[in-house]
């Protein structure tokens, strides 16, 4: 018993493979690769002609990369609730000072979500231990931070 798959078949095969490596990777390069495989399996029900099969797949790739990713990226990301993480979410957080602020002797550390970090003044005030402060930027792995009044 032989079995011997078509040019349409192989291009399905190919398709399904890129549909499921789409399916884990949520990105929409692979399901372009998919609409391709797709294109070039119609056209190989027309055509035995492997050059126009790779250039149906190379035209309509490209085409779908530019047109339906863009579609899907809005549409499937529309939803999603841009909740701030790592550093991003430090940006006025706010917090208590654990050591004394003092830009020029280099000292200070602030607690923000349960986190210890080295502080700066946004001025040059001396802010005391205990007081609240405000996160006003991140530079690196220390905070610009101001009292809360």
């Amino acid at each position: 018993m032989d079995i011997a798959l078509t040019a349409c078949q192989i291009w399905l095969i190919i398709a399904l493979i890129a549909f499921i490596i789409e399916i884990f990777s949520n990105t929409f390069v692979f399901l372009c690769f998919c609409l391709g495989c797709v294109c070039s399996a119609i056209a190989a029900c027309f055509a035995d002609s492997i050059t126009i099969q790779l250039v149906v797949f190379a035209i309509s790739t490209i085409i779908s990369f530019f047109t339906v990713r863009p579609l899907m990226n809005k549409y499937a990301f529309k939803r999603s609730d841009h909740t701030k993480i790592n550093v991003e979410a430090l940006d006025n957080a706010e917090g208590y000072v654990t050591e004394t602020i003092d830009n020029a002797l280099h000292t200070g550390r602030v607690m923000v979500y349960g986190d210890d970090w080295k502080a700066v003044a946004e001025t040059d005030e001396i802010i005391e231990k205990g007081t609240n402060i405000t996160v006003v930027k991140v530079d690196s792995n220390i905070l610009i931070v101001k009292p809360i009044k």
